[in-house]
């Protein structure tokens, strides 16, 4: 049959809509919470399970060692704060470590780099030598991260150094500048103990508590500021003809947000004490949640965050587009080594102050692990902030529970690598699930 006396065909309504659905991911387009749960399991079985792994492990972590821990201990107030405590650390350096992964980078210097400017803080705040306000010695620290991320992100950027290599060498040369700066004839090695109120601020930044009526009143208006944010976002974008997910999954969204943190605050509320009373959610929470909230805000809804995305899903693509790859790269090292400031502050606070002695090579990994098991992909493109949080729980859980048990640090060791072995292959096998299924739901 000749070309022009082929029979005209009506066009299909829906064409432009299957058309859609084949490019947009199809939680995006979901009209109720039936279509949207539909398609989110659509995408498990394409390969593409996002969080789902963490948080089964996270179960499993918990059913295990409530079980063979002595005295069931696992799940009392006191150990789950404690966890908390412990896993800070993990998940602060984890949520750094995201914006270098994304680019399909790495920095192996996190530990020791935030190492320099715990020291830093430290040293600054001893009341018989420099007797700096806890507040400036805290702005200096971090500072002083955030100029070794500088210094690390222009060599990877401007000279194409591998990242693998400068960092190695970071590890090393900023290990040895700790150890210089801690043993400064002026104070020796310092602690954060006694009754100077510089002091006690950077101590009580782990081990102080909110009072638990402020708690309660914090909590409330955390979440209900959250809800007016999710709600009020949604429904903009519903009014504006834009994407938007199905009102029954915002409202389930702010019901799940105010059960965790309504279950939180009341765990925290609990007497901990065997003597006395220990009661309050402990100040690093907020800590975490406020370095949490300021780094999601910046990856997902700026624009910032979505040049980091396209360098590490595609950096030619990128380039092409005008984006100046040096400039977000390098500042994606210095947010890196920042957030390890705050990190190894933490810790600092944790050890009760700064010592020579903390294991950076082994913190390295955890974080690392923490965030490739919620999900980052190490090949960059792919991740959120929330896989630090998730991530870090996991792996301060195994900690935790190691702990419990009186395992001794042989076995850390080997948890350690197999944890980060598993998650390696996890993230490889799940990438080359979800391109195959990517192809075929096209």
């Amino acid at each position: 049959m000749a070309r022009a006396e082929a029979p005209e065909t009506a066009p299909d309504p829906t064409a432009a809509v299957h058309a859609a659905t084949i490019e947009v991911p199809p939680e995006l387009v979901a009209q109720s919470l039936g279509e949207w749960f539909r398609a989110w399991l659509t995408r498990i079985r394409s390969g593409e399970s996002g969080a789902l792994p963490v948080i089964l492990a996270l179960l499993i972590i918990t059913v295990v060692f409530q079980a063979i821990s002595p005295h069931h201990v696992f799940l009392s107030a006191g150990n789950l704060v404690a966890l908390f405590q412990q896993s800070a650390v993990f998940m602060v350096l984890a949520m750094g470590e995201i914006f270098v992964i994304l680019l399909g980078e790495i920095d192996l210097s996190i530990a020791y780099a935030g190492g320099v400017g715990a020291a830093v803080t430290v040293q600054l705040v001893q009341p018989g030598t420099a007797k700096w306000p806890w507040w400036g010695a805290i702005i200096a620290g971090l500072a002083v991260c955030a100029v070794i991320g500088a210094v690390q992100g222009s060599l990877i950027t401007r000279l194409r150094l591998s990242s693998l290599i400068v960092t190695l060498a970071g590890l090393l040369i900023w290990q040895g500048t700790m150890l210089i700066i801690l043993g400064l004839a002026f104070s020796g090695y310092p602690s954060l103990a006694g009754l100077n109120p510089n002091l006690q601020v950077l101590y009580n930044l782990m081990w102080g508590t909110i009072d638990p009526t402020v708690s309660w009143i914090a909590m409330a208006v955390v979440v209900l500021a959250i809800a007016a944010l999710l709600w009020f976002g949604d429904n903009r974008r519903r009014r504006s003809g834009l994407v938007a997910p199905p009102v029954s999954l915002t409202l389930l969204k702010i019901a799940v947000i105010a059960l965790v943190a309504i279950s939180v605050v009341a765990i925290c509320n609990v007497n901990r004490a065997a003597f006395g009373t220990l009661a309050g959610v402990p100040w690093v929470i907020p800590i975490v949640l406020a370095v949490f909230a300021a780094w999601m805000t910046i990856l997902q809804r700026t624009k910032f965050g979505r040049y980091v995305y396209a360098i590490g899903g595609n950096p030619e693509a990128a380039r092409r587009a005008g984006i100046n790859l040096a400039a977000v790269r390098t500042l994606c090292f210095m947010i890196c080594t920042f957030t390890a400031g705050i990190g190894l502050l933490l810790y600092a606070s944790y050890l009760g102050g700064m010592s020579g002695n903390i294991n950076g090579g082994q913190l390295v990994l955890y974080a690392i692990a923490s965030v490739v098991l919620a999900g980052t992909s190490l090949f960059g493109g792919r991740g959120k902030v929330l896989h630090g949080i998730l991530g870090g729980l996991v792996i301060g859980g195994i900690y935790n529970g190691m702990g419990l048990l009186g395992l001794d640090v042989r076995w850390q060791f080997i948890v350690t690598g197999l944890v980060l072995l598993v998650a390696i292959t996890i993230d490889s096998l799940s990438r080359r699930s979800a391109t195959s299924g990517s192809a075929a739901r096209v």
